[in-house]
């Protein structure tokens, strides 16, 4: 897992896929709170059975793609995969709503992804608790890297 926003995934072949999750953009490794998101992703992720629901590939080879996990709660290995592991880190304030590519997803999801953004910033949770966080697509285009 690169960052909070990208897993590796091994499908029934044991093949591996990159995955970028959709509608989210996390905070970059080396900048605030970047590994606090690479670290909860792995938390939702790692070791799970997930469901992505693909739309596209980005310049970069990798799938775009919803990622469904089974709610942590459940012990059962038949649970559905019912919980979007984008959603949970946006609402954890740990990603942001990617607006820009809004027009991507359902109506239904691009309104729940920004419903929890608005929450967390709120609520001051995660990286809205800095006093200006600095959304990825602009800290990659500064000297940070």
């Amino acid at each position: 897992m690169t960052d909070g926003d990208t897993i590796t995934v091994l499908d029934g072949d044991k093949t591996q896929h990159k995955i970028r999750v959709a509608g989210i953009d996390a905070p970059e490794k080396a900048q605030p709170f970047g590994q606090r998101s690479k670290a909860s992703m792995s938390t939702l992720v790692f070791g799970k059975d997930v469901e992505v629901v693909a739309g596209k590939h980005d310049r970069y080879g990798r799938t775009v793609g919803k990622v469904l996990v089974a709610d942590p709660s459940c012990q059962s290995s038949t649970c559905a995969k019912t919980l979007d592991a984008g959603h949970a880190l946006i609402t954890m304030g740990l990603a942001w709503w990617y607006r820009k590519y809004a027009r991507e997803q359902s109506a239904s999801d691009a309104n729940l992804y920004e419903l929890a953004e608005n929450e967390a910033q709120a609520k001051r949770v995660g990286l809205w608790a800095d006093a200006h966080p600095s959304p990825p697509w602009d800290w990659r285009h500064t000297s940070h890297r």
